[in-house]
């Protein structure tokens, strides 16, 4: 699937990797050590990827594409170095998160010198609709932040606060993508909203499919049951805890409506109870749903090797072991 997500834009990705990795480097020893160490736990670039999937299939990718490509890329990676400090995860794609490897202060120092660095990239875009969509996004990523918090503290656990959750601090970078291509292409306004909600259902499907790992493995880089940990009940857990009939499962759901905390026992019985009971299944076929409503937002008549391309972009999203 990677070798048809890549196929049409192979030259394009390597002219932005190249330009990206330059833009961790600085002439201060620390932080020059520290950006190279999270430049070298990069992942695949996916959202990157995504972007100039979309450019290409507008058109040309242009230097205002490559520069909302690595504006967002750079606001993303702030964000998960905040993210680990908020969250005290100590393990960022199966590495040592760099507030581990440093401390806090130095990572959240580094994340904001980052985001400056992103400031600048949707700078030299000169285009006031990228600018505007790349703002809307930080103001997202922070806004989910904020929202899970207030979800937690309110017990206020739902399917729909869930997707509201991931669509700020997941789909939100996915919607970005795909308007950021769309304006450098200059695309009119119903190709804008149709890339817009495929990038939304891409990254909702991304998200559930994240949090699906949680209950099976340590493959991820996080340990099974660390959602739970941090107290983030996703959506198998939230099947069981609204469908499931188990005696096992009254318990937690009267601590959990309480305001209390899940002891290790309760989350042992919840990752149990929402393989067992079905709350995987449900899970896999809500991405099913968003993977068919992602394909039906593909114009008609685009290129069928980047037709091709997104399609296989959605389905390595869903079909990934990691």
């Amino acid at each position: 699937m990677l070798d048809i997500i890549m196929k049409p834009i192979e030259k394009e990705m390597a002219m932005f990797n190249s330009y990206f990795n330059s833009q961790f480097k600085s002439d201060i020893p620390l932080l020059d050590s520290a950006l190279k160490y999270v430049s070298e736990g990069a992942g695949k670039k996916m959202r990157p990827m995504l972007l100039l999937l979309v450019a290409k299939c507008l058109g040309d990718v242009s230097t205002k594409a490559l520069a909302a490509a690595s504006a967002m890329e750079m606001l993303h990676t702030a964000s998960l170095l905040h993210d680990d400090v908020i969250d005290e995860s100590d393990k960022r794609r199966g590495r040592e998160s760099l507030n581990v490897v440093y401390n806090n202060n130095i990572a959240v120092l580094v994340g904001d010198y980052i985001l400056s660095q992103a400031l600048n990239n949707a700078a030299t875009a000169r285009d006031y609709k990228i600018v505007d969509e790349l703002s809307i996004l930080g103001k997202a990523l922070s806004r989910g932040e904020l929202m899970q918090f207030d979800i937690r503290q309110k017990i206020s656990y739902s399917e729909e606060n869930y997707i509201d959750v991931i669509k700020c601090k997941t789909a939100s970078l996915f919607v970005c993508c795909c308007a950021c291509a769309a304006y450098s292409a200059n695309a009119d306004d119903e190709l804008i909203e149709r890339f817009k909600k495929y990038g939304e259902y891409v990254g909702i499907c991304f998200q559930i499919k994240d949090d699906i790992f949680d209950y099976f493995t340590a493959d991820v880089g996080k340990p099974t049951g660390s959602d739970m940990r941090e107290g983030k009940i996703t959506l198998p857990a939230l099947y069981v805890l609204r469908e499931s009939t188990n005696p096992l499962i009254e318990p937690i759901k009267e601590k959990l409506n309480g305001g209390g905390f899940l002891d290790e026992q309760d989350i042992e019985t919840l990752l149990k109870l929402s393989v067992e009971e079905g709350g995987i299944d449900y899970a896999n076929a809500t991405i099913e749903r968003y993977r068919a409503m992602a394909i039906e937002q593909l114009p008609a008549g685009i290129p069928q090797d980047i037709h091709d391309a997104l399609v296989a972009y959605l389905n390595y999203v869903i079909k990934r072991e990691k």
